[in-house]
């Protein structure tokens, strides 16, 4: 018999006497949402726990004036992998969730008035890139070739499998070598084709995960297969309607998200995870804990009274972490139609690109000129605003706050804001200023408190070649027997479909549930 619950307060949450066949997962992110639905087909009963007030972490959403923002990811790259986690589940995602294919995917405009058109399928693609640079073509082709090449290496195999045995790393060496994945991913496409705007178009991708395209490894070429293979797909009612469909399966399989309560440390007896404690000291007993939260918050705050020895507070102060983000989110009046050259997805790139992102990620250094990445669902989308009017959501790279001098938001937000409208102006969406009637502003320190995100930084740990596979925090902790880690900071990384993908990898660990029928239970009433 299924249990149809609704996201509830911590006073709901009746307590169990003992963890016998139980799991908490800490966080109601995609990746803890992901992790219950798995442990939950595996037969544990799991209860997730999370601080915000609405599921889905930096998915989830914001109503206000009646606009509704999405507040993170807002594209499904990979649908396979979500239809493959709903069918662990014994459910139909297409059921529960509706995808609208996205074509063109965005479109790249350079300040030179250039523009590159991400298009479905290869005879759109090649004619764009014909067209902007046509020496380029047959190097446009061998770098699909090796994107194709590093997708089924590190996509479908490595991402797939955990990376927590020093000797599973040794095995794959020798391809890393042979694949170049010590080599940049822009320096990559620097190998293949020679107009710098055609290079930025096939190497920028890094940054929507927290990466410098000039260090993280060529293995990230792989996006540019995904694009090619499955698209680019919007969710109708953006990522959060994702997150509530994940809860519904959860709580049909006997399971709880309980909002608004926070976990204050893992807890442990015997020398494994025995449950967690609530920020109101209730504790919640288990036999399996899942820590959704940033690996950095989990070892130095959740594990603060266990011994750490490998993910220590000083090796992850010495670690690199993604950048931070700036993000306007803004609706506006009487907007629909206007603007024909800004779509769903549109990147207005800055006068300056290596020099800006070294100052984002090397010097920490709050430019002058921006990059920008506009998002405006309203037109795929008419819930996302009243009618007639459109929502935006425009996101800055800006460096993170672990930096020896970092940016002072509270004095800086509004005027890096004025200068973001004034780029938006004269760029894309020229009078903007007389149209905004709804606005709301996210700074790194927005990361930092409200996702508990060290340094502010929006991808958790950057992913560089020393920070990836086996260098990364495990999906397995090594510190503590019965903790378990999913989400952007853990393997395989950043982004929908790696973060889903850390509860793939999760379920290949955990075993079912002692003494359930797990097939019976992962099967959910229609």
């Amino acid at each position: 018999m299924t249990q149809a619950l609704r996201p509830g307060p911590i006073e709901a949450l009746p307590l169990a006497l003992d963890g016998k066949g139980r799991a908490v997962v800490i966080g109601a992110g995609l990746g803890g949402l992901a992790a219950a639905m798995r442990l939950g087909a595996k037969g544990w009963q799991v209860t997730v726990v999370d601080r915000l007030d609405r599921p889905g972490g930096r998915g989830s959403s914001i109503r206000q004036g009646g606009h509704r923002f999405d507040l993170g990811p807002t594209i499904v790259t990979v649908p396979q992998g979500l239809r493959d986690l709903w069918a662990a589940c014994g459910r139909d995602f297409d059921r529960d969730v509706t995808l609208v294919p996205m074509d063109p995917f965005y479109r790249i405009l350079w300040a030179d008035g250039s523009s590159f058109a991400a298009r479905q399928g290869d005879a759109a693609m090649e004619a764009e890139v014909s067209r902007l640079s046509p020496r380029d073509l047959a190097g446009y082709r061998r770098f699909l070739a090796d994107a194709e090449t590093r997708y089924w290496f590190g996509y479908e195999d490595l991402g797939k499998r955990s990376m927590h045995r020093l000797r599973d790393l040794f095995k794959v060496l020798p391809r890393f070598a042979w694949l170049r994945a010590d080599r940049s991913v822009h320096a990559h496409a620097a190998g293949r084709v020679r107009d710098p705007r055609l290079r930025f178009a096939l190497s920028f991708h890094p940054l929507f995960i927290g990466g410098d395209p000039f260090h993280v490894t060529s293995m990230y070429a792989l996006v540019s297969h995904l694009e090619r293979a499955f698209g680019v797909h919007y969710a109708m009612g953006g990522v959060q309607a994702i997150a509530d469909a994940m809860v519904r399966v959860v709580t049909d399989q006997g399971g709880r998200v309980v909002q608004d309560a926070e976990v204050d440390e893992v807890l442990a007896a015997g020398g494994r995870a025995s449950g967690v404690r609530l920020a109101d000291g209730r504790v919640l007993p288990a036999e399996v804990v899942v820590s959704n939260a940033d690996p950095g918050t989990t070892y130095t705050r959740l594990l603060r009274h266990q011994p750490v020895r490998r993910w220590t507070a000083s090796r992850l102060m010495r670690s690199r972490w993604s950048m931070g983000l700036f993000v306007w989110y803004f609706g506006t009046k009487g907007t629909r139609g206007r603007w024909p050259g800004a779509g769903h997805h549109t990147i207005v790139v800055g006068p300056r690109y290596r020099e800006h992102i070294r100052e984002i990620f090397q010097t920490g250094t709050l430019s002058e000129d921006m990059s920008l990445y506009v998002h405006r669902p309203s037109v795929t989308d008419p819930s996302v605003a009243p009618e007639g009017d459109d929502t935006f959501y425009v996101l800055s790279p800006v460096p993170h706050l672990g930096h020896k001098a970092p940016v002072d938001w509270q004095a800086m937000a509004e005027p890096y804001r004025q200068k973001m409208l004034k780029v938006l102006e004269e760029r894309l969406l020229p009078g903007l200023s007389a149209c905004v009637t709804e606005s709301l502003v996210f700074t790194p320190e927005t990361f930092r408190d409200r996702y508990l995100s060290p340094h502010g930084a929006g991808f958790s740990l950057e992913p560089r070649i020393f920070q990836s596979a086996w260098f990364r925090p495990h999906n397995v902790s090594e510190e503590l027997p019965g903790l378990y880690l999913t989400g952007a900071g853990t393997h395989p990384g950043a982004g929908v479909p790696g973060v889903i993908g850390t509860a793939e990898v999760l379920a290949a660990l955990v075993p079912d549930a002692p003494g359930r029928d797990a097939t019976a239970l992962g099967m959910a009433a229609e």
